[in-house]
């Protein structure tokens, strides 16, 4: 049975056109025109024109659609979905949420293992000024580097260190300075429980500070006592150590000349 143009035209007063219905909804208008090829969303009726026309009806499918999409179902799904009971309704959206659950483990565990790759990756460089800046703060001063290359920059140690160091990542400076942090605690130690730093445990800390300086450079004992020197001459080099404990300086330079003495 078919309406008249006049009834047709009083059930179709209020009704929005595809473009005033892609607007409202924030869908566009090539995919209101495939819901309509697959019969999930069919418009109640058409201008004298034969443009789509929506009704409130209508309106409310598009949301259910719109709301389902949003969840993740397919095309197929939802159409099933528009028509089920509410139990049924209830059944896929439980097996949706495990899905989804079981696809939110899934990526979880793929951003660690990205985040783990990247930190392997940025842990295999070398490391920059600004890495070097973050991992000794105070400690470290262009100014200084600066001051070492006019001073030593001639010889076969500071070439030496300088292709060693090249290579090291964040993580061996990082190791380096716990390790340097270990031994002046051991040191200020002995010093605090009155080591002789011509004792085996002296001698076993100054051999522990030549193992040290070579990771740098190659460093023998007659060279080691050198910088021992230095540690006495320098006033910074001698505050750095008292600061940690009064008379380390002077104890670690005579443990340094007792060790390379024997």
């Amino acid at each position: 049975m078919t309406t008249s143009r006049g009834a047709q035209t009083a059930l179709m007063d209020g009704a929005l056109t595809v473009g005033q219905v892609a607007d409202e909804l924030g869908v566009t208008v090539r995919t209101l025109h495939h819901y309509d090829e697959l019969g999930l969303l069919v418009p109640s009726g058409r201008s004298a024109a034969g443009y789509r026309l929506y009704t409130a009806e209508d309106l409310q499918r598009l949301s259910s659609i719109v709301l389902y999409r949003r969840l993740g179902f397919g095309l197929e799904q939802v159409g099933e979905l528009l028509v089920a009971d509410g139990a049924a309704r209830i059944e896929q959206l439980r097996r949706q949420r495990d899905e989804v659950r079981a696809r939110l483990a899934q990526m979880t565990g793929l951003v660690d293992a990205i985040e783990h790759a990247l930190e392997a990756e940025m842990t295999q460089r070398p490391a920059t000024t600004e890495d070097l800046r973050a991992i000794f703060g105070d400690g470290f001063g262009e100014e200084y580097q600066t001051e070492a290359q006019e001073r030593w920059g001639h010889t076969p140690q500071w070439e030496q260190s300088r292709q060693r160091t090249a290579h090291f990542t964040p993580g061996r400076w990082q190791e380096i300075k716990d390790e340097t942090e270990a031994l002046e605690q051991a040191a200020a130690a002995a010093v605090r429980e009155g080591v002789d730093p011509d004792s085996p445990h002296g001698r076993e800390i100054a051999e522990r500070h030549r193992e040290s300086i070579e990771v740098f450079y190659d460093c023998s004992h007659e060279f080691q006592v050198g910088l021992a020197q230095m540690y006495l001459a320098d006033p910074r080099f001698t505050a750095h150590y008292d600061e940690r404990q009064p008379g380390l300086a002077q104890w670690l330079h005579d443990a340094i000349v007792a060790n390379a003495a024997r």
